[in-house]
């Protein structure tokens, strides 16, 4: 990729970045055959190591020389302009030095990303892009395998999606799941155990549910503010919550998944270790 100074702002290939505004990019989710915006040195490289293609880059003038590298091999304009003008074409102003338009990759199915995990997520209507992209670093950070969105649920690939996750939404597998809960079905086919986070009255102790955990398990997540459909918590194997004290009834989601993350995986890991 090469540098182009821009003093204007009248090359249309400079459309990429017109406008990201939080509230313009809510109102295109996955276009087909469209990009997805990177933000930062790291998320950008995060970006290329998974194999996507930035088409066009955004950069401030101090940042040009460490952007520059990660780019080497890709065809494609670099623009490089004042922080003025870089704010008035996009809407904000540039804190993180660089952003890229990437090609969207085609989502792989749901048995591609499944096919040797012991422990994914399902995010079912999340509309919070932070929760998804904090949900996404939790899932990195802690070790599951893959994530599968529902068909309501927010874009993984959302500008502060990306941002939030820190890139991980690069580096994680994951697809949006069919016709859910019934998708569900899917699953379990693939021997997975449907775990539902959810407040029920017959839903078991987290602790509970992983003194005996089963060897592959999708951990299915809820909303913000209502959780789960009845219908996903029917549809699931099991229910469980995280006990909580003080009168508080549940965490942020994003939290949630932290906690019931790192249970599974641990019980995953001491289970292997002992069978082995």
């Amino acid at each position: 990729m090469h540098p182009v100074r821009i003093d204007t702002l009248d090359d249309p290939r400079l459309d990429d970045f017109a406008r990201l505004t939080d509230v313009a990019l809510r109102r295109v989710s996955e276009p087909e055959g469209g990009l997805y915006i990177a933000e930062s040195n790291t998320v950008i490289e995060r970006a290329v190591r998974a194999g996507h293609v930035p088409r066009s880059i955004l950069v401030q003038e101090k940042w040009l020389d460490s952007v520059l590298p990660l780019v080497a091999d890709h065809d494609g304009p670099v623009f490089v302009g004042p922080d003025a003008l870089l704010e008035e074409l996009t809407g904000f102003r540039m804190h993180r030095g660089a952003i890229a338009a990437v090609q969207r990759p085609e989502l792989p199915t749901v048995a591609e990303v499944v096919r040797d995990a012991k422990l994914v997520v399902v995010l079912e209507d999340i509309v919070d892009h932070t929760n998804v992209g904090a949900v996404f670093r939790s899932v990195a950070g802690l070790g599951a395998d893959a994530v599968l969105v529902s068909p309501r649920c927010a874009d993984p690939l959302y500008r502060r999606s990306v941002r939030v996750s820190m890139g991980t939404v690069l580096q994680v597998p994951w697809t949006r799941i069919g016709d859910w809960p019934a998708a569900g079905e899917e699953l379990r086919e693939q021997g997975f155990h449907l775990a539902a986070m959810a407040l029920t009255d017959d839903s078991v102790d987290l602790a509970e549910f992983v003194r005996d955990v089963p060897g592959k398990v999708a951990l299915v997540m809820g909303t913000e503010g209502q959780g789960l459909t009845p219908a996903a918590i029917a549809s699931a194997d099991t229910t469980v919550r995280i006990p909580m004290a003080h009168g508080v009834d549940s965490l942020n989601i994003a939290a949630a998944s932290a906690v019931g993350l790192w249970a599974v995986t641990h019980a995953q890991r001491l289970a292997s270790s002992t069978r082995g």
